[in-house]
C-alpha cells in the first residue's frame, strides 16, 4: 500500500517520506508526525491505517535533517538517542518547515488533517498554530504542549492524554484544558505511548477509542 518518496523543502533540502494512498478516491489527506523514534515500522503502520480508512496519508522523515532514515527502538540507548535528536539536535523551525512541505504535497488529495504522537503530538499542536493549509489536528500525548498554550490554532484541534502518563502529569493536562477551552481534550486510563502496539505501554482499548474519535473528527472537518 505504501511507498518511500522524496520531498524537497523550501530551502532545497531533500528528505524522505512514507506515503500511503487508498485504493479509491481519497476522502481527504492526513500528515502523520512521528515520535522521537523516527518513521519506523509503527509509524508506517499508522500511515497505512489512515490510507485504509480512505485518506491519502504521508509521514515525513523530519529527522533526515540530522541523520537520514533513522529508525529507533523504544528502550535504553535508542530512547536516549531519540530524545537527543528531537530536543537538542533538530531545529524545530526546520522540522515545521518540512511538515509544511508534506502538507503542501498531500493537499492535492483534499483537505489536510495532521495527527502526531509524543514529540509529534507537540509538533501537531505547533503545526495547527503556525502552518498553512491544515483543516484539523489530532495530538496524542504531546510532551511540551503545556509550554505552548499561549498560541492560537488556526483549525479545530483535539488532544489525547493518558492519566497514567508520568511524562505528562494530569496537572499539565488540567492546565492545557484551562488555557485552551476551544480544544477538546480526551483523557484515557492509559500510559504514555498507549497508541503504539510495539510498546509495553500499548492499551488496545484507549488506542481504539482515540482512533475512532480522530477518524470522526477528520470526517467532520476534511470532507
Amino acid at each position: 500500500m505504501g511507498e518511500q518518496i522524496q520531498l524537497t523543502a523550501d530551502d532545497g533540502f531533500t528528505f524522505g517520506a512514507y506515503q500511503s494512498l487508498p485504493g479509491g478516491r481519497p476522502r481527504g489527506a492526513v500528515v502523520v508526525i512521528q515520535e522521537i523514534f523516527g518513521v519506523n515500522n509503527h509509524i508506517r503502520e499508522v500511515t497505512d491505517g489512515y490510507a485504509a480508512a480512505g485518506y491519502a496519508a504521508i509521514a515525513p522523515q523530519i529527522f533526515d535533517r540530522v541523520r537520514p532514515n533513522i529508525e529507533l527502538g523504544y528502550t535504553g540507548d535508542d530512547m536516549q538517542a531519540g530524545i537527543k535528536l528531537a530536543f537538542q539536535d533538530l531545529s524545530r523551525d526546520r522540522a515545521l518547515g518540512d511538515i509544511q512541505t508534506a502538507v503542501d504535497h498531500i493537499a492535492r488529495h483534499g483537505k489536510v488533517g495532521v495527527v502526531g504522537y509524543c514529540f509529534g503530538g507537540l509538533l501537531t499542536w505547533l503545526s495547527a498554530c503556525t502552518l498553512k493549509g491544515i483543516s484539523a489536528a489530532s495530538s496524542y500525548y504531546g510532551g511540551g504542549v503545556v509550554n505552548e498554550t499561549g498560541r492560537k490554532a488556526s483549525c479545530p484541534v483535539i488532544m489525547h492524554f493518558g492519566e497514567r502518563d508520568a511524562h505528562i502529569p494530569m496537572s499539565d493536562v488540567e492546565q492545557i484544558k484551562a488555557a485552551l477551552p476551544q480544544v477538546t481534550v480526551y483523557v484515557y486510563a492509559a500510559d504514555h505511548g498507549f497508541n503504539c502496539d510495539h510498546r509495553d505501554s500499548y492499551d488496545a482499548s484507549a488506542a481504539a477509542t482515540a482512533k475512532t474519535r480522530t477518524l470522526a473528527f477528520f470526517a467532520q472537518h476534511l470532507a
